[in-house]
């Protein structure tokens, strides 16, 4: 049985949801989101409160159950609060700065590298060495700081690189003579 599936999703002041067939919709402050659960699961909404069960309990359907319990808490709490990841930039001369829309990085390359921020995501640079990458879909703010983070990976040795705020980079130690 599944111990995360179990548990109701209480939509908080200022959401609604609704469900038709196996498509939840979810309406806040920050925007509309919409999950579909497979076949193998049922979705009610009863009182603010969702409900996630498996039509029966096949091995599927129990794979299925927890992962639409947190999709469904995961859309409630990105049109409430919204999800955010923040990257640290370290090295000499690695900058970063926002020109219009665009992510412009300095990260030792002889060129500037300039990232196109997608639809539905924010980028803000408060500091020029930290970028804030936020939204209300979980997957997208993740993909796009992943995406941003590829452009210069930390390095073991000094450590230089984008990694995000409270990331352990694995140090090694150097050649010696």
């Amino acid at each position: 049985m599944s111990r995360i599936g179990k548990q109701p999703v209480a939509l908080p002041n200022g959401v609604s949801a609704t469900v038709s067939g196996q498509t939840i919709e979810v309406k806040g402050p920050k925007g509309t989101r919409s999950f579909t659960a497979t076949d193998d699961i049922e979705i009610k909404l009863e009182d603010n409160v969702v409900h996630v069960k498996p039509r029966s309990l096949s091995k599927r359907a129990r794979q299925q159950w927890g992962m639409s319990r947190s999709m469904v808490a995961n859309l409630t709490q990105g049109v409430t609060e919204g999800f955010k990841r923040e990257l640290e930039l370290v090295g000499v001369g690695y900058r970063a700065a926002m020109q219009g829309k665009d992510l412009k990085l300095s990260l030792g390359y002889s060129h500037e590298v300039i990232f196109e921020v997608p639809a539905g995501v924010t980028v803000s640079t408060p500091k020029p060495t930290e970028i804030l990458v936020e939204g209300s879909d979980q997957q997208m703010v993740g993909q796009v700081a992943a995406n941003i983070r590829d452009w210069r990976r930390p390095e073991p040795y000094k450590g230089k690189g984008i990694r995000y705020k409270g990331e352990y980079i694995f140090r090694k130690e150097g050649k010696k003579k």
